[in-house]
């Protein structure tokens, strides 16, 4: 066993299952249900039934109902004592942002339940999603590999997490405000459809930040907004273990993203690489289709 500490983290973040393997990251996904059919979001296994991006947005392009909902606590409660059984004396479990799923609250219903039979669980709010909670979870199982004990992996997951920013462009705000995520874009609803929204991540929620006339516009506002989080940055600090990470996301928009990664790559040479990730359905049930998104992790000792 890598060390005493083991890690948890739910679906959203979005590490590919090979990453999450070699961690030792066990995770744990969320549900989807289309048309009245509930299953879990894939995340990579042989041995379930999942719903995949595909799915999802071939039912969203079909105005099918796509809703998300949150792992059971039971569902944490049995994955801690399976990790305890096989050893660990303590979890840290780190999941998306409060403000966006229950999640959060599931597990910390769980581990007050496991705390009884001895099992220490530090319970972590990224108040982040897709590669802005995996770029935490990352840190926090590699500090475990380490040696390093439960509250310094819980604090380096919590670091990375809040020191990471997420901007999304859009092409529509329609899928937000039927997952009843719309928040403060709702004030946008009524825009002309020429107008495309870009939304930053707030302190865990989605919120509003600017409107642009063209896909392309909003591409270059991504990359503008992703270098300026970046800028003055010493370019050693991004070949550091802990260093400055970017990712890009999308949901069925991988020209887009290839050519947002490639541009990111371009005006920021010192990045070691920067992954395109698809979103999964339970983020893409209330981005849409078409969406991108940029996620800069600025570095444990920002």
């Amino acid at each position: 066993m890598a060390g005493s500490v083991a890690v948890v983290t739910d679906s959203t973040a979005y590490l590919p299952a090979p990453m999450a393997a070699e961690l030792g990251v066990t995770v744990v996904p969320l549900q989807v249900v289309v048309g009245g059919v509930s299953r879990p979001e894939d995340i990579g296994s042989d041995t379930e039934i999942t719903f995949g991006a595909d799915e999802v947005v071939a039912a969203l392009r079909a105005n099918r109902p796509v809703t998300t909902s949150r792992p059971s606590p039971q569902v944490f409660v049995d994955t801690y004592r399976r990790l305890q059984a096989r050893g660990h004396t303590a979890v840290v479990s780190v999941h998306l942002s409060g403000d966006i799923s229950g999640t959060v609250a599931a597990a910390r219903l769980a581990a007050s339940e496991v705390a009884a039979g001895g099992l220490k669980v530090d319970v972590i709010d990224s108040r982040s999603l897709g590669m802005g909670l995996g770029f935490g979870v990352q840190a926090a199982a590699e500090a475990a590999a380490g040696g390093a004990d439960g509250p310094d992996v819980a604090r380096i997951a919590a670091r990375r997490s809040l020191n990471s920013s997420i901007y999304i462009y859009l092409d529509t705000l329609e899928f937000l405000r039927r997952g009843g995520r719309i928040g403060a874009a709702k004030a946008w609803l009524g825009s002309a459809l020429t107008i495309k929204p870009v939304l930053a991540l707030a302190d865990g929620r989605l919120e509003p930040l600017e409107r642009v006339r063209t896909t392309q516009r909003a591409l270059t506002r991504l990359l503008e907004l992703a270098v300026s989080e970046v800028d003055g940055v010493d370019p050693s600090k991004f070949e550091d273990d802990g260093g400055v990470r970017i990712a890009v996301h999308h949901l069925s928009a991988p020209e887009r993203a290839t050519e947002l990664a490639e541009r990111l790559r371009e005006h920021l040479p010192s990045l070691a690489e920067v992954p395109v990730v698809e979103v999964g359905p339970v983020i893409g049930a209330h981005v849409g289709p078409g969406a991108v998104g940029v996620v800069v992790a600025r570095g444990l000792d920002s």
